[in-house]
């Protein structure tokens, strides 16, 4: 549980993230942050503490707003995988968690004067008569059936349900285009000044940035893509700029994206399982030593 103060003997890691950061078609003890904390990693004699802030919807903007909130809760380090996917405008203000904190989300807006569009649409407004307990009977039902759920999954460990899933598609066909980009565009427009504004964020609390790892097909077309939401064309210019960016700005960045093999993804190109998990983990952990030193 995150707690504030935080204990002495604790040295504290945020870890935003997707998906595949929060552990999806994991057992809780299989997810990343689980994997990372099981390693027994220690710094300045302090115990390492994992946090798991990740959230199964892809943008850098839902990050920002989770890890402006966590400051309160004054960590050690933010550990923040990315993916070309979390990028995109678009994906900015997409979350329902981001548009139903249209305040929190406006202020950083302006502080970091983001490219994004303060009066957009997509921002849940509230009246009045919905401010009040009549108008949010709604809400405040979801909010009492979630706190009952919270017994069982105290008690039982499990708060999502593990189901089948199809194996990822290994072939593909021979068009390259991406989100309406088509090669060699400049993909000028990607959300770096939102990334750029969690590392500000986070002040002197070192931010440890991981582009983490994809799925890489043998398959049909592979030559041509590296899975079903990569064209290697888009991939490979988004870890040249995220890589310049990086160098140019002094970010802390290590680059992980060939680092699991593809029989260990399942269901999307970045969810991976519980070996997978480990094996980021192992690869992962040096490099928040490295910082933390």
């Amino acid at each position: 549980e995150l707690t504030n103060p935080r204990p002495d003997d604790e040295y504290r890691v945020l870890l935003l993230g997707d998906s595949g950061t929060w552990g999806w078609l994991l057992e809780n003890d299989d997810t990343l942050a689980a994997r990372l904390n099981a390693q027994g990693l220690r710094v300045d004699g302090r115990a390492v503490r994992v946090y798991n802030l990740g959230y199964p919807i892809m943008s850098l903007t839902k990050d920002l707003l989770l890890l402006d909130y966590a400051m309160r809760y004054d960590p050690d380090m933010i550990v923040w995988p990315v993916t070309l996917e979390s990028f995109p405008p678009e994906q900015q203000l997409f979350p329902p968690l981001v548009q139903n904190n249209a305040d929190r989300t406006r202020d950083l807006i302006a502080a970091y004067d983001l490219a994004l569009h303060a009066d957009d649409d997509r921002f849940v407004e509230y009246d009045f008569w919905e401010q009040t307990i009549v108008g949010q009977r709604r809400p405040l039902a979801d909010w009492l059936r979630l706190q009952v759920y919270g017994f069982s999954w105290a008690a039982t460990g499990i708060d999502q349900h593990i189901r089948e899933y199809d194996p990822l598609t290994r072939d593909f066909g021979t068009d390259t285009s991406w989100r309406g980009y088509d090669s060699p565009a400049p993909l000028d427009d990607l959300a770096f000044d939102v990334l750029a504004a969690g590392i500000d964020r986070a002040g002197e609390v070192p931010v440890l940035v991981v582009n983490e790892p994809i799925f890489i097909s043998a398959g049909e077309n592979s030559d041509l893509h590296y899975n079903i939401w990569y064209p290697r064309w888009a991939y490979d210019a988004y870890r040249e700029r995220l890589q310049a960016r990086a160098e140019r700005a002094g970010w802390h960045l290590v680059d992980l994206w060939d680092a699991l093999p593809a029989d260990v993804f399942t269901d999307s190109p970045v969810h991976y399982t519980p070996q997978g998990a480990q094996t980021f983990a192992e690869r992962l952990a040096p490099a928040i030593l490295a910082l933390a030193d």
